[in-house]
């Protein structure tokens, strides 16, 4: 009798594996909502021939060189025996190839920073997904464009000034409602091969606001960009910054390596600055530009992203065992 139970409690186990294997990038349909005559929409279709292009010559990306390379990360991640990941998962492994350049062991080593800085910080990564965060989408400071810049990138706003209530959203909410777009456009072939680009409003921001900057929350967000992501971040724009910005900056200056200090770029109220690294056409008119496209709100994105509790929940289940 007790080996039927631990018989039936195997099975039930494997088929919630099976199911969440299933579940993680096989979306039986893209989940979208209709806003006006627009309908938003996550891309999961392939990049289009101007892109795929680009993914020749930026990262080596072939049919041949695809098929090698993730058989080979397929063999290196065997080898990670306290790693549970979708092996026979190929759009999974491909995630992690793109922004490697297809190169299997570069691939591997993010794949593990990936993993180990969510244990490192599990508080915020345990059981993350949008019907848990709502309350970072009502404040409405994070904002995805509904359109691509000029190169394909996804543009990412955050706003840490005048409309960031910081004693009603903490910073570790807007850290991981971030996490949450992050993932989400990790699920895109056209992201993945385009990247993102990321904009700082510090507009009106306050001396209180900058007291809730730590050197601990500093390292972290650089600890993510520099190693443990896989999204191609292009460029961090700093736009409307007061000088009180400088303290906030001086905290993360210390962990910056050259290349992520590189691709840090202050505007200011400099419009003309902005438009040389994104065209006004794809700009909002707050940042000079000339987007007739409307806005899509916080609590939109959240009514989007709800719809993939199951995604996120499936992300959760693969990483490093507990100890």
């Amino acid at each position: 009798m007790v080996k039927l139970k631990e018989k039936i409690v195997t099975l039930f186990q494997e088929k919630e594996e099976m199911d969440t294997e299933i579940m993680l990038s096989d979306l039986t349909e893209v989940p979208s909502i209709k806003i006006g005559d627009y309908t938003l929409q996550f891309e999961l279709g392939p990049a289009n021939p101007e892109l795929q292009e680009v993914a020749k010559k930026e990262l080596r990306e072939s049919p041949e060189i695809q098929k090698q390379s993730i058989a080979r990360l397929q063999e290196l991640l065997k080898g990670e025996k306290d790693l549970k990941c979708p092996l026979d998962n190929e759009a999974w492994l491909i995630r992690f190839l793109r922004p490697c350049k297809y190169y299997p062991d570069s691939a591997l080593k993010l794949i593990k920073h990936y993993y180990q800085f969510k244990v490192k910080h599990a508080s915020l990564y345990d059981d993350l997904k949008p019907s848990r965060e709502k309350n970072i989408f009502e404040h409405n400071i994070l904002t995805v464009l509904p359109n691509r810049d000029q190169c394909g990138r996804r543009v990412l706003i955050i706003e840490l000034g005048k409309k960031w209530k910081h004693n009603k959203c903490s910073l570790d909410e807007v850290y991981k409602g971030c996490v949450l777009y992050l993932e989400a456009a990790m699920l895109e072939p056209t992201t993945q091969i385009a990247g993102a680009v990321v904009i700082f409003d510090m507009d009106g921001l306050s001396l209180q606001q900058t007291w809730q900057f730590t050197p601990p929350f500093a390292k972290r967000i650089v600890d993510l960009l520099q190693e443990a992501i896989p999204v191609r971040v292009k460029n961090l724009h700093v736009v409307n910054q007061p000088v009180i910005f400088n303290m906030v900056f001086a905290l993360f200056k210390p962990f910056l390596n050259e290349k992520l200090k590189n691709r840090i770029i202050f505007h200011g109220s400099d419009r003309k600055s902005l438009h040389q690294y994104i065209l006004p056409k794809h700009l909002p008119p707050q940042y000079g530009g000339t987007l007739e496209l409307k806005l899509i709100s916080g609590p939109q994105w959240y009514s989007l992203l709800v719809n993939l509790d199951k995604e996120y929940e499936a992300i959760s289940s693969y990483g490093y065992k507990k100890k």
